[in-house]
């Protein structure tokens, strides 16, 4: 078991949060809510992960396109007996809409909020719309902090009771240079983030290399790490990681798929043998696994990895 993260009072209540300061080695995954207004879908999904995860990401309108909102959908996991991750986009919202939505899910019970810069409208489908972006992300993380910690707006007036919530960022080692990535991640930690969760990674050896430069700086006893693996299901797949998203695959991983008489079981081999290498890099405390449309792998990617089901907890 990896040791905790300095001495740290829980200050959300979240499980995410207990078990990453117990030293226990996190799992999260993710759910994207339809374009529907029927909650089916995230009822099944959030059912699948029940036991199998400590907490569970709920998207915000992911590549600009009209989804069921975060906000709604993180209360209908948590009524499903997940605990939810919900992501917050500064691209829609200004930071009225940011701090009463916060306020909202703390009401709800949702104990942790992911801040993100969200894609442009004009990648989703209503391209004629307005980005918001009022403030930056290290800002909207701030502004959380600041309202969970003294219970101050960011404009200065204070609130009757503060939200509870664990506050996270997202890091993608592989955009740009190392140090450029870096950066922005330090950012977010000085900024007041209590957990990242970064992009898929494919390439172990680089990603231990950014690892190198988190550790040079101690961020890895600021932060709680969570490193993303998003199992691969085709060649094709891998291409469009790849060639549409940013992602770093290495040739090796693209000649496994293309060979691979069955790719769904080498996509999961593959996420399997990464986690475990992930397990070993110092200063990495769980994984964020991305299923990207394949229902049901989270499930076998984690008992194939050991990490299901998840350890009970105290309290």
């Amino acid at each position: 078991m990896a040791e905790a993260v300095g001495v740290r009072a829980i200050r959300s209540g979240s499980r995410l949060e207990r078990v990453l300061a117990s030293g226990a080695f996190a799992v999260t995954a993710e759910i994207a809510p339809p374009a529907s207004a029927d909650a089916t879908e995230i009822r099944q999904n959030a059912a699948r992960y029940r036991g199998a995860v400590d907490a569970c990401n709920v998207t915000d309108c992911t590549r600009a396109r009209v989804q069921i909102s975060s906000l709604a959908a993180a209360a209908i996991v948590l009524q499903e007996g997940v605990e939810p991750v919900m992501q917050m986009v500064v691209r829609d919202r200004n930071r009225i809409a940011l701090q009463a939505d916060l306020l909202g899910a703390a009401a709800l019970g949702i104990r942790n909020v992911l801040c993100l810069w969200g894609d442009p409208p004009s990648a989703g489908n209503e391209r004629e719309a307005k980005g918001v972006f009022d403030l930056k992300t290290e800002e909207m993380i701030e502004t959380v902090r600041n309202l969970r910690e003294s219970g101050t707006l960011r404009g200065g007036d204070t609130v009757e009771t503060p939200p509870r919530v664990f506050i996270g960022a997202a890091a993608d080692p592989f955009r740009g240079s190392k140090e450029e990535s870096f950066g922005k991640l330090r950012a977010k930690v000085m900024a007041g983030a209590d957990f990242v969760q970064t992009q898929g990674v494919y390439d172990v050896a680089a990603f231990e290399e950014w690892m190198r430069l988190v550790r040079k700086e101690w961020l890895h006893e600021k932060v709680y790490i969570l490193a993303g693996v998003i199992p691969l299901k085709s060649l094709k797949m891998a291409r469009f990681m790849e060639d549409k998203l940013g992602a770093v695959v290495p040739k090796h991983i693209m000649d496994r798929m293309e060979k691979a008489p069955n790719p769904k079981a080498e996509g999961v081999s593959i996420a399997v043998r990464t986690i475990k290498a992930l397990k070993k890099i110092e200063g990495v405390r769980g994984v964020h696994i991305m299923p990207v449309g394949w229902d049901g792998v989270v499930s076998k990617v984690l008992k194939d990895a050991g990490l299901a089901p998840r350890p009970d907890l105290p309290g």
